[in-house]
């Protein structure tokens, strides 16, 4: 056999092989193309809109003959199931059913032979009210310790406590309202930053920024019971005389069982236009739960049932009367026994007494 036929024999046997190496590799690859098309597809493509209150109209298509059953999930909650379904369906969804926030769409299809193909979506459910516009008016002007970067204030059996933070000057402190001293103390550790207190049958409970700690103390001797660990930021606390309520920094609120810091349940912030974030130092007052805004010189008024921003307060002449060369507004304390309420904020010269108009 010549040379020429030799090549020509062995260009042949190369090209067999490499019919039998790509025609699988490209059959193959239209089976992973197919395997990649959705079963059912939603009818919305960019996420959804809605206020509270709101019935809508949800729709998805079945796309391939094959699907034996359709499941459509709002977060982990199961809403309902269709058996071989067929064409363009559609059914009304009562968004007040699932509360405020951003809620998550799952549309999850099933094969004749078991596999499982999803579409996801995510709708977000704003308050359907407007918050009413406040304003904290001045009563009295208090004397407060300028080096105090306060991050949580709250009254208990008419004594004021104070929690301040920074890294090596975090405390807790009882003080004197009329001269701002501190009565009593308490430190904590150079590496923890001390953030929100509550008080709650006899215990003050004091979170720490990023060490994801919350210690609880003595109210009346200031020292530490026990501690119990939680994952992410902690910024603000309050309590509604069951559960202690924590601010993380975001538009969400969680409740937790004082006994266990456990969650119960977790509210989202909302306004009519969306969420309201940097929620910080917290305080409840007659059935609402009040919040700074870090970086604002308003206070929130929240409805802790559904997490709706009820009111807007401007707290501008508060602020041009107390911060001095402070910083941000942070601390909100009523006082159960008289009804006053009281504002500061981090390394502020005077403690203010408001009335809310």
């Amino acid at each position: 056999m010549n040379k020429t036929k030799r090549i020509g024999i062995f260009v042949l046997l190369n090209l067999i092989i490499g019919l039998f190496v790509i025609v699988p590799m490209l059959k193959k690859s239209a089976i992973d193309d197919y395997s990649d098309e959705k079963f059912a597809t939603l009818s919305f493509l960019e996420n959804l809109a809605v206020s509270y209150g709101q019935k809508v109209p949800l729709s998805f298509e079945i796309l391939n003959k094959d699907v034996v059953s359709c499941e459509l999930y709002i977060n982990d909650s199961l809403l309902k199931t269709w058996k071989n379904p067929s064409g363009k369906i559609t059914l009304i969804l009562d968004v007040s059913y699932f509360g405020l926030g951003a809620k998550t769409i799952n549309l999850l299809a099933t094969s004749k032979n078991g596999q499982q193909k999803e579409d996801t979506r995510l709708i977000r459910i704003l308050s359907d009210i407007s918050p009413e516009g406040k304003k904290a008016e001045i009563v009295n002007i208090y004397n407060h310790n300028s080096s105090s970067f306060t991050q949580g204030l709250e009254f208990s059996e008419n004594i004021l406590y104070e929690a301040t933070g920074l890294n090596g000057q975090s405390r807790i402190a009882q003080i004197d309202l009329k001269s701002g001293n501190i009565l009593k103390e308490i430190g904590l550790d150079g590496n923890y930053f001390g953030e929100g207190i509550t008080i709650l049958n006899d215990k003050i409970f004091q979170l720490t920024w990023q060490n994801q700690k919350c210690f609880v103390y003595d109210k009346n001797s200031l020292q530490i019971i026990k501690d119990f660990s939680y994952i992410g930021e902690g910024w603000g606390l309050c309590n509604d005389g069951k559960s202690i309520i924590m601010s993380n920094g975001t538009e969400i609120l969680t409740f937790k069982n004082p006994e266990t810091f456990q969650v119960e349940r977790t509210i989202e912030v909302y306004d009519q236009v969306g969420p309201r974030i940097r929620l910080n130092e917290l305080e409840f007052i007659d059935g609402k739960i009040y919040a700074n805004v870090w970086m604002l010189d308003i206070i929130l008024e929240i409805d802790p049932k559904t997490g709706k921003v009820l009111a807007e307060i401007d707290c501008s002449d508060v602020i041009d009367a107390g911060r001095g060369n402070g910083e941000v507004l942070n601390g909100i304390a009523y006082n159960n026994l008289n009804k006053k309420l009281y504002l500061t904020g981090k390394n502020w010269s005077k403690l203010i007494e408001v009335k809310i108009k």
